[in-house]
């Protein structure tokens, strides 16, 4: 599990108006941290830190020490909301989270072996990606920066599932936790399409036309 650390202040100045001259003095972004026994708070994230921060997609399935006016919270992050067509943040979520309660919260999933890959290497496949992420319950000690499925071996024509990846101890599947109707299809070794025979055809035919 990765050590993120952001700094915040407590934000007594709100509304819209607020979050707007927040934002132009362009040094905080706007937050609310809520969850727990304590009532939700409305802060201020040190950008430059947090910006780096978003750059690590760990970041959003760790858990996140938020020191608040010089007191920490253990958070995760809920949600962020971006400016529709610049690179900025322009509010953060973040939820409170307890050591001894189990969370939920998607998990980054990681293909490894594509290049020795048996399907893709010699039978002519191609990878079909599915899922990008995998919804699970665990403690917040066992939290993984990320969920990882070997296709080393994994021929063409192969679809491969929820629960194929090895998950780590301590750490469930959501939608596994329903049954197995729930076992969704997370990628497939699928046979790669000929497309030259059809160019070559294309190409014959416009030569054809262009005699006429």
């Amino acid at each position: 599990m990765s050590d993120f650390i952001l700094n915040a202040s407590v934000r007594s100045d709100l509304g819209k108006g607020a979050s707007r001259r927040l934002r132009r003095a362009n040094e905080q972004v706007p937050a609310v941290v809520y969850g727990g026994e304590k009532a939700p708070q409305s802060i201020a994230v040190e950008k430059t830190a947090f910006y780096k921060a978003i750059e690590d997609e760990a970041f959003f399935s760790s858990i996140i020490r938020l020191n608040i006016a010089g007191t920490e919270e253990q958070v995760v992050v809920r949600d962020l909301q971006r400016h529709p067509f610049k690179p900025l943040l322009t509010h953060a979520d973040f939820m409170r989270v307890d050591a001894k309660q189990e969370i939920t919260i998607n998990i980054p999933l990681r293909v490894v072996g594509e290049e020795q890959c048996v399907g893709i290497k010699d039978q002519d496949g191609e990878l079909h990606t599915l899922a990008v992420e995998v919804a699970v319950y665990c403690l917040p000690k066992d939290l993984p920066d990320y969920l990882q499925i070997d296709i080393t071996n994994v021929e063409v024509g192969t679809t491969l599932h929820l629960s194929d990846i090895q998950m780590p101890e301590g750490v469930r599947s959501v939608d596994l936790a329903h049954g197995e109707d729930y076992n969704s299809a997370i990628l497939t070794i699928a046979k790669m399409k000929d497309r030259g025979g059809d160019d070559e055809d294309g190409a014959e035919e416009g030569e054809g036309d262009s005699a006429e």
